[in-house]
């Protein structure tokens, strides 16, 4: 498990004094290059940047081709470090090419959104999209470190707050209600380090109990199958949704399944339902697609053999995980929250 630091960025040369490396490259975006780049150069010494597009639709192998071009015509050697400076793409993508680059070099994540923050630079997942399909190419691929610092929230809108605010609440939803009730009472405007720790925390607890996710890490992906299907239908349309919006719907939905299947109370799922649908907009599907996320759902990772596996509330801040939903049942859950 990778080390995580609660630090201002300066403590990055602290970081890299202790790493043994040859050469140093920095990953970011057009967006992390402008507002978060400038504020890490002093401490990191003699570097190469390697500059990708920004969002989700740009986490593609061409994408990794062109990271792995950068640091082949650098001449990169096994002994190279990777800084991944930015938010989920970033890390997600940044660690999946330092883990196949030469068979794997090392890599630090600098998270600079409250998504990447809370969930994707943590847990050794790392990964691209593939023909439509989240995450659907990856590896489980530990960072050296991850340093987390909230001063990149200053160049964040409301919008990617309330994204990375989705996975800090579905933290509270699986493992602790009391965090739930404290993120909520805050406010995804003022989220501070101290909340961040927590969820991070309740994260890490549940993949160091099951690194590999062959059974207890798979309740973290509750509010996934559903919310990767939308975010996955709607990448690159109109109406394209941030992950932490997709899975704010997929939690309504799979909150509704975990009603139908007799784990919760109606009371608990409109709480839940209340809560989540001020914070995050319906997204906008026809019936008609309907099919297609069925589709969608069928290509999630949990399935097995055929059959929809669903991580579901077991109560308010507890989940289970490889429950059978049928097809009946899914649809149910897709015309509720759409």
């Amino acid at each position: 498990m990778s080390k995580v630091y609660f630090k201002n960025i300066g403590f990055i040369s602290s970081i890299l004094s202790k790493t043994d490396f040859s050469k140093l490259f920095v990953l970011v975006d057009e967006n992390t290059h402008k507002h978060c780049y400038p504020l890490i150069t002093e401490h990191i010494g003699k570097h190469n940047i390697i500059q990708i597009n920004s969002g989700e639709k740009n986490k593609t192998l061409e994408s990794c081709t062109h990271i792995w071009n950068s640091l082949t015509e650098a001449q990169a050697d096994r002994r190279s470090l990777l800084i991944n400076l930015g938010g989920g793409v970033i890390t997600d993508m940044g660690g999946f090419c330092a883990g196949t680059y030469k068979r794997g070099i090392k890599f630090i994540n600098i998270p600079t959104t409250l998504l990447a923050q809370v969930d994707a630079s943590v847990g050794a997942k790392t990964g691209i999209d593939f023909n439509g399909f989240k995450n659907h190419i990856g590896l489980f691929c530990n960072a050296e470190a991850v340093l987390i610092d909230s001063l990149f929230h200053e160049s964040l809108d409301e919008r990617q707050l309330k994204s990375g605010f989705a996975e800090m609440l579905k933290h509270g939803l699986i493992a602790d209600f009391k965090h739930w009730n404290e993120c909520l009472n805050q406010g995804y405007k003022t989220v501070d380090n101290q909340l961040i720790k927590k969820s991070v925390d309740i994260k890490k607890s549940v993949v160091e109990a099951d690194p590999q996710e062959k059974g207890l890490r798979k309740i973290l992906n509750f509010g996934h199958t559903i919310g990767h299907a939308i975010e996955s239908h709607l990448l690159s349309s109109e109406n394209e949704l941030l992950h932490g919006e997709a899975i704010g719907n997929g939690m309504i939905a799979e909150a509704f399944l975990s009603f139908k299947k007799g784990f919760i109370s109606s009371e608990d799922y409109r709480l839940i339902k209340g809560e989540l649908s001020k914070l995050y907009d319906k997204p906008k599907i026809k019936k008609a697609s309907f099919d297609e996320l069925k589709g969608l759902c069928l290509q999630d990772k949990k399935n097995d053999n055929g059959k929809l596996n669903m991580s579901l509330l077991k109560t308010l801040g507890q989940a289970t995980y490889n429950i059978e939903i049928d097809e009946i049942l899914l649809e149910s859950a897709l015309n509720e929250v759409l």
